[in-house]
């Protein structure tokens, strides 16, 4: 049998890319197609991608083409997929005559004729869609998604609004609008992010969503599942996005994590341990340890710790036990939860004024993953098992402060009326449910 592997990005999949993996699959019996990755893309400069890789693969797997589809994540793969899949041919785009020369070593290298006067570049050219979206708070968190909206190709800011005008003129640099209410903003806006003192969330968010807003919410969401999946039926009632702007849910390196994962390479996952904590001088900590603003370690960070939990182990846990050292405030500057699960057991750890090593580690059958502090911003983990020469260890690049990840989820689900993200309603309720069960003291112990 005579194996053929061709490689691309195949955004907003067109005619031309078709005719091009029918070429390739005519040159023998068994084409396998690589499909790169969104961080490998945004490493090459690829930053105006509109799809993600998912939906990507799905296009590909769509055509019924392919015979098997591949994640190309780093540079030099080629080489490794050739020898490990036994291929014959490299087949790839006239447009990259000579570049792949140096494979003819491994394979033979076939350059493809592509189909004149289409493209994905000037697809979206011709589609360009620009989402706007208004700011509301304009705190730490907003100025690192200001400088992330560049990053995201069809996104734009509309402008600002802040109970503390200084606040918004200080982030719009005399370059954006700022509004004198939040209605105005949302009136002003096709989006809004909200990125205010948690409490302020769901008001916020509800109106946004009543007034035909697309929303995305800075984590926690909201602190009761109620409210959450009362939000989540309201977007979907008018066909709106509503995210919960968890930056490591939409990390590539996190969700390619997930899939080894769930694939099985650790065997059945058994336990999950995953702790965040910080240390800052007093002069930050006013909002983080304030009770009257949803202070402390476990609104702070919690919904970080949750995210592989929910992901590796579902929503369906029997049991939680949470574990509190208070200050002087009542709020919670150390917490450590257990879950129960049927087959398995979970714990998050949290800190803030309490100090923890931030690390992942997620617990299998056949072997374990470790993801090394700070975890929550993947750029490197390692599958480990009993015969250390299976140990594999994963390499990606984080873009500090990672928000683009998130801006970028949020405009693809808009453009592409998606309403599967990568971080799901299910997953969001069920997160506030948590939260809701640790500010109504339920199984609560104070240390």
């Amino acid at each position: 049998m005579k194996k053929v592997i061709t490689y691309g990005t195949y955004d907003l999949l067109h005619e031309g890319h078709k005719n091009l993996l029918r070429r390739a699959k005519a040159l023998g019996d068994y084409l396998i197609v690589g499909v790169t990755n969104d961080s490998f893309d945004r490493d090459r400069g690829k930053l105006n991608v509109r799809d993600n890789v998912l939906e990507r693969v799905e296009a590909i797997r769509a055509t019924g083409i392919a015979d098997k589809i591949i994640i190309e994540d780093y540079v030099g793969q080629k080489i490794d997929d050739i020898q490990r899949y036994d291929v014959d041919i490299f087949a790839i785009g006239s447009d990259w005559e000579g570049k792949f020369d140096y494979l003819n070593e491994y394979c033979k290298v076939v350059y493809l004729p592509r189909t004149e006067g289409v493209s994905s570049t000037m697809l979206r050219a011709e589609s360009e869609v620009i989402i706007n979206i208004g700011v509301v708070g304009c705190g730490r968190i907003a100025k690192r998604f200001v400088s992330e909206i560049p990053k995201v190709d069809a996104a734009r800011l509309a402008g600002f609004y802040d109970t503390d005008r200084a606040a918004a003129e200080a982030l719009a640099g005399g370059e954006h609008t700022i509004y004198d209410s939040f209605e105005a903003l949302v009136d002003a806006s096709d989006a809004i992010y909200i990125a205010t003192p948690h409490l302020s969330h769901y008001a916020q968010a509800k109106y946004a969503l009543e007034q035909g807003r697309h929303v995305l919410c800075e984590t926690p969401m909201v602190l009761n599942g109620d409210e959450a999946e009362e939000l989540y039926n309201i977007a979907e009632s008018r066909g709106l996005i509503l995210l919960e702007a968890n930056k490591t849910a939409f990390c590539p390196a996190f969700n390619h994590l997930i899939t080894l994962i769930k694939s099985g390479l650790i065997g059945d996952v058994v336990g999950i341990d995953a702790s965040e904590s910080k240390l800052w001088g007093e002069d930050k900590l006013r909002r983080e340890l304030d009770p009257t603003k949803a202070g402390g370690s476990m609104y702070e960070m919690g919904s970080y710790p949750l995210l592989p939990i929910m992901k590796l182990l579902g929503r369906e846990y029997e049991n939680i036990n949470i574990y509190s050292r208070m200050n002087a405030n009542g709020v919670d500057v150390y917490t450590r939860g257990i879950m129960r699960f049927p087959c398995a057991i979970a714990s998050f750890q949290l800190g803030l004024g309490v100090k923890t090593e931030g690390n992942l580690v997620i617990s299998g059958t056949q072997g374990y993953a470790y993801v090394p502090s700070p975890w929550w911003k993947t750029d490197y983990f390692e599958l480990r098992y009993e015969d250390q020469n299976r140990n594999k260890k994963y390499f990606y690049k984080w873009d500090e402060p990672g928000l683009r990840y998130e801006i970028q989820e949020f405009v693809s689900c808009i453009i592409n009326k998606r309403t599967s993200a990568r971080l799901t309603p299910a997953e969001s309720i069920t997160m506030a449910r948590v939260m809701q069960q640790f500010t109504e003291r339920k199984n609560l112990f104070e240390i």
